[in-house]
């Protein structure tokens, strides 16, 4: 090989080599910062770009997509239970702001967990256990509002702050399923108590409606007997005019005495006792209910005169 092609082969190297350095492609959803001298020079975006070798450089590339910070925080409540709050930020650097948010923080993803911690800290104290699991959301959308007026000065925007885990102390979260458990059982039997006074009431409905029902159908069925009763004794005492009332009722009672005899003995499992007695028995009961009613119409009488005499007087 001749010597004189050998510095053109370097040059041609080095003219290759500062190509190379001068050509810059940037991917989508991302800026790169070129800095000339160590001096901001200009926000390379998406696609070819050209740069001077070694007088200009890439100081960073700086991601546009929404990133998400994940945060645990560890605060007191109002009601002094310690507990640890899952935070999850989502956020961007602005596409206008992007040399704002690469020169102003050092390490924006801590910087923002601390403000998280801050904010978090200074929100949840405020409530007690039940009303952090109430109105997490409140807390999130608080903690978003002020990372955001912080944040975004620096370039960088606050898309949503997220409340993902609320996990206390083992021996509190025991504690509040005992409890809820204890509510669940409180409710149970309240309800079945609920379900057994309800029966109740509605066999004691039932067995009235049912005894009301039975005392109607006895009294028809004693109304019907009476009926049937008078009827039969109009047409005994029209076909034998000679029959006397008393030998009538005898008749009729003796009637009732032997169709009780005759239930009796149909039931066997009637606990009646029958007295030893015997079918004579029935003339000095008919002798009672005549006697009866006799002094019962004589005393009538009498109260039926002495009320004229009074009139009179």
């Amino acid at each position: 090989m001749d010597q004189n092609f050998v510095p053109m082969i370097i040059f041609g190297i080095i003219i290759v080599l500062l190509l190379v350095k001068s050509v810059i492609i940037v991917t989508e959803q991302t800026s790169v910062v070129i800095e000339r001298l160590g001096k901001f020079r200009h926000i390379a975006t998406s696609g070819f770009g050209l740069i001077i070798p070694f007088v200009d450089r890439k100081a960073a590339v700086i991601n546009l997509r929404v990133q998400q910070l994940d945060v645990t925080v560890e605060t007191k409540t109002l009601d002094n239970v310690f507990v640890n709050l899952q935070v999850s930020v989502q956020y961007k650097v602005q596409r206008d702001n992007v040399k704002d948010a690469y020169y102003s923080m050092d390490n924006p993803k801590n910087q923002i967990a601390s403000y998280v911690f801050d904010d978090v800290r200074s929100e949840v104290p405020r409530l007690e256990l039940d009303d952090v699991f109430a109105r997490k959301e409140d807390i999130a959308v608080a903690v978003q509002q002020n990372i955001q007026e912080s944040m975004n000065q620096y370039g960088y925007h606050i898309i949503k702050a997220l409340i993902t885990d609320i996990d206390p102390d083992h021996k509190v979260k025991d504690a509040m399923n005992r409890i809820n458990a204890a509510k669940r059982d409180k409710e149970a039997a309240y309800e079945e108590g609920e379900s057994k006074k309800i029966k109740i009431i509605k066999e004691a409905e039932a067995e009235a409606e049912a005894k009301r029902l039975s005392g109607e159908g006895v009294a028809k069925q004693r109304m019907e007997i009476v009926r049937g009763f008078k009827e039969s004794v109009e047409d005994f005492k029209k076909s034998l005019d000679a029959v006397t009332h008393e030998e009538i009722m005898q008749f009729v009672l003796m009637t009732q005495y032997f169709d009780t005899i005759k239930d009796i003995g149909a039931n066997s499992k009637n606990s009646s006792i029958l007295m030893p007695h015997s079918p004579g028995g029935m003339k000095d009961f008919q002798n009672q209910i005549i006697q009866g009613t006799f002094v019962g119409n004589e005393l009538s009488q009498l109260d039926r005169k002495g009320g004229k005499k009074e009139s009179k007087e």
